[in-house]
């Protein structure tokens, strides 16, 4: 796994929270980019959905992202707190936030979907 999973919680209202550390040797910097190493957007929403796939124990797939804003760098060795809560009106659609320090850092809008004919650790984001 390219980042380390410290704490996952789901709420009453089924809102997810999770704690994330990103280590510096995770292969997502190596090459993005060698002498100014930073988090891709595609990682980070590969985080939120591996979130959200750990906290309901089934394989999910992004069907649809929206919304997305990134508003600051992600740096080696920063450590994370990914938000997502339910949308009441869409099923299977998340608002998530991404903090570093209470500051949020990337929000957006992701749908999920089961995958289908895959193992347990076949949907999670790596490289």
């Amino acid at each position: 796994m390219w980042y380390n999973l410290e704490e996952i919680t789901r709420s009453a209202e089924n809102e997810i929270s999770a704690d994330i550390h990103v280590p510096p040797d995770s292969p997502w910097f190596a090459g993005h980019f060698p002498a100014d190493p930073i988090l891709p957007g595609v990682a980070q929403i590969g985080l939120v959905l591996d979130v959200i796939s750990k906290a309901h124990n089934q394989d999910l797939r992004a069907s649809s992202v929206r919304r997305v804003r990134f508003k600051r760098i992600v740096r080696p060795d920063d450590k994370l707190k990914i938000i997502a809560a339910p949308l009441k009106q869409e099923i299977g659609t998340y608002a998530f936030r991404i903090l570093i320090q209470n500051e949020t850092i990337c929000n957006g809008v992701l749908t999920v979907g089961e995958q289908e004919g895959r193992s347990k650790n076949d949907g999670n984001l790596q490289t």
